[in-house]
This record gives structure tokens, C-alpha cells and sequence, in this order.
């Protein structure tokens, strides 16, 4: 990752929604880095964030692309426990593991780790997912380690049942 993908990065709000376009706030620094993305394609930052990243790469400043969404006040998931299924699709989709719970028991989301991204929200069969508002969103550099830590956790688990697949054969 170059100097200025770093840079871009730590200006971006870590919701690691996808709303950009790229499969978190990282692979759209690094795009934008590299000149293959604009600066007006994150719904979570809004206007300020464009701001900065404007600021940064010394361009000028531009509203948000409406094609990626429109802003919105930060805001966390909550799992309506009397509705929840146990399926885990929610588990799943979200990007910082911020819900947790087991197969066929009720989810919770921890809010201090909840983005807001909205990602566990399609997949819920039974709808019992909303978004309250909040203060603030977690903490960036939490929600980045939260996110490294789950796409290391996902390629273990890959590389784990392969080896066990491996001792079938």
C-alpha cells in the first residue's frame, strides 16, 4: 500500500459499507490512490469527508455521487430479538463482526463495533434488523483492525478446512 492509499484511508470513515463501489474503505483509498476512483463516492463521509479528501490530493470540492447513496447521520444495527431466527446470514455480512450469536440462537450487535453499514440488513429472511441513530460511529481505527482482523479470521478459515478436506482425500 503506497503512502498516499494510507493517507486516503485514514480519512475515510472505516464503515467498510461497500457503497463506494469496492469492497471496503482500504481497496477504495488504494483506487483512489491510484487514480481509478473519485473522491465523491462515500455515502458515510458525506460532504465533510469529501472535504478532506479534496483537501488532501489538493482538488476541488464536489458533492457526493448519488449513484453510491446519500448521506446519513451515523447510525448502528439493532437485532429485535424476539424476531431473530438464528440463521446467521447477518453474521455473515457484516464487515467488522460487530453480531454475534450462534446457529439457530437470537443475534446481538455490539454497538461499540457497529459501522452502520447496513450490509446485515438484505440478508435478514425475517426483517428483524433496524438502525438506530447514534452520536458517533465507533472509533476508525477500531473499525479498521476490526475489519483487517475479519478478513484474516475468513482466509484462516478457508485455509483450515482445506487442510482438513485435504486429510480426506
Amino acid at each position: 500500500m503506497s503512502a498516499l492509499a494510507r493517507r486516503i484511508d485514514a480519512l475515510l470513515p472505516q464503515t467498510q459499507c461497500t457503497k463506494c463501489g469496492y469492497e471496503g474503505c482500504l481497496p477504495y483509498a488504494e483506487a483512489i490512490a491510484r487514480g481509478e476512483a473519485d473522491i465523491d463516492q462515500c455515502p458515510p463521509g458525506g460532504d465533510e469527508g469529501i472535504a478532506k479528501l479534496a483537501a488532501l490530493l489538493d482538488r476541488a470540492v464536489k458533492p457526493l455521487n448519488p449513484v453510491h447513496g446519500t448521506f446519513r447521520a451515523p447510525q448502528v444495527a439493532v437485532i429485535d430479538e424476539r424476531l431473530c431466527i438464528g440463521c446467521v446470514k447477518c453474521i455473515h455480512a457484516c464487515p467488522v463482526d460487530a453480531i454475534v450469536g450462534a446457529s439457530k440462537m437470537m443475534h446481538t450487535v455490539i454497538n461499540d463495533w457497529c459501522t452502520g453499514c447496513e450490509l446485515c440488513i438484505p440478508p435478514c429472511p425475517v426483517d428483524c434488523i433496524a438502525l438506530v441513530p447514534v452520536a458517533k460511529l465507533p472509533d476508525p481505527g477500531l473499525s479498521r483492525e476490526r475489519h483487517a482482523f475479519r478478513a484474516a479470521r475468513l482466509e484462516r478459515d478457508i485455509a483450515e478446512r482445506a487442510t482438513r478436506m485435504e486429510a480426506y482425500e
